[in-house]
């Protein structure tokens, strides 16, 4: 009986390694077609005015860094702005041109932007954008470049970021950079965090099941670099920094994974909080909405959207899609929240 219960258990234990080697290649595997590339989209077919809208008026002078073993393309607006450098960390799924409706008038308030596009993302190399951990192992890459530039090494540096690189903007306060202030929107405290709320919004309690297979995957894919914490970083810094996230986020729960949810245990005494709640204008990138393209996306283009994708089954012809697109107000699409333009200017002034 005892030979049996021992080959029994051997049995067991195989078969757990067997199944818990096949999950982690699973996850693995889901994982990398997660965090695949963030390439800018076909013009003809979304709303954003990237870089050739802007370019007459807002040039700009292109540089490259490495990150790892790819080369980072970043690019320098408002260089003859005297009130400093923000070094600009943008959101996963694209590059830093999502975000030119800030980066533009962070400029005409006087700022000089260092702005780049991460791993796997825009203009960047790499096969992939990798994970939740990569923002703030490009972010710090990125500050050390702007810290042996001939052109930017001497100039106040401030860090800003939304999403993945708003964890960054707070994360990368852990490394030992010369920076003024911090800015963070829409962030998660640390990845394993935000990994986990998306096995819990995905799969119910059975997503606690994937802990053990994404916290490996992470940590696999980033070793030391896998957990740095934004809270952590905020408290060592000592500097000003203002955490700003949507009571709505639909993406980042507010009450959750983010870096707003933890502000008890910030004991920074420069740390500021900014919680918006405003209908239509507190969600993950709704916080950037003007109050007009709020009103005119709920009574305009949602309707004219959701009418569309009934029509064509949620597989709307690329020629139809251009004609929607081509009967939308992209003036109104591409405005931006003047309030968060003034909050962002005002807290980095206050910090000089």
């Amino acid at each position: 009986m005892k030979k049996v219960l021992k080959r029994t258990a051997i049995v067991l234990v195989i078969l757990l390694i067997i199944a818990f080697a096949a999950g982690y290649c699973l996850t693995a595997s889901e994982m990398k077609k997660n965090f695949g590339r963030g390439d800018y989209p076909d013009p003809k077919i979304t709303l954003t005015w990237f870089y050739d809208h802007y370019e007459n008026d807002y040039p700009r002078e292109e540089v490259s860094f490495r990150s790892g073993e790819n080369t980072l393309k970043g690019f320098l607006y408002g260089m003859d702005n005297k009130k400093g450098l923000i070094v600009f960390s943008h959101g996963i799924g694209g590059g830093h041109e999502y975000y030119l409706g800030l980066i533009t008038r962070l400029v005409d308030c006087g700022w000089s932007i260092f702005a780049f596009d991460c791993t796997g993302s825009g203009c960047s190399e790499g096969e992939g954008t990798k994970g939740l951990a990569q923002s703030v192992i490009d972010l710090d890459k990125a500050l050390d470049f702007a810290e042996s530039d001939s052109r930017i090494k001497d100039m106040d540096k401030y860090v800003l970021g939304h999403s993945w690189g708003g964890y960054a903007a707070a994360a990368v306060l852990n490394f030992d950079h010369d920076i003024k202030a911090s800015i963070s929107m829409s962030g998660y405290n640390t990845p394993f965090a935000k990994l986990a709320e998306s096995c819990d919004s995905s799969y119910g309690m059975a997503g606690k099941l994937l802990y053990p297979l994404v916290w490996l995957y992470n940590k696999a894919e980033f070793g030391r670099n896998s957990s740095w914490s934004a809270v952590d970083g905020i408290n060592k810094s000592g500097i000003p920094v203002l955490v700003i996230h949507g009571e709505n986020d639909e993406v980042i729960q507010y009450s959750g994974s983010s870096v707003i949810a933890q502000k008890d245990k910030i004991t920074n005494p420069k740390a500021e909080f900014r919680t918006l709640s405003e209908k239509d204008r507190s969600g993950h990138s709704s916080i950037f909405y003007t109050a007009e393209y709020a009103e005119y996306k709920e009574k305009v283009y949602i309707p004219a959207a959701n009418e569309l994708n009934a029509k064509y089954d949620n597989d709307i012809p690329h020629d139809e899609l251009v004609k929607f697109v081509e009967s939308l107000d992209d003036e109104l699409y591409n405005g931006f929240n003047p309030e968060m333009i003034a909050l962002i200017d005002e807290f980095f002034e206050k910090a000089a």
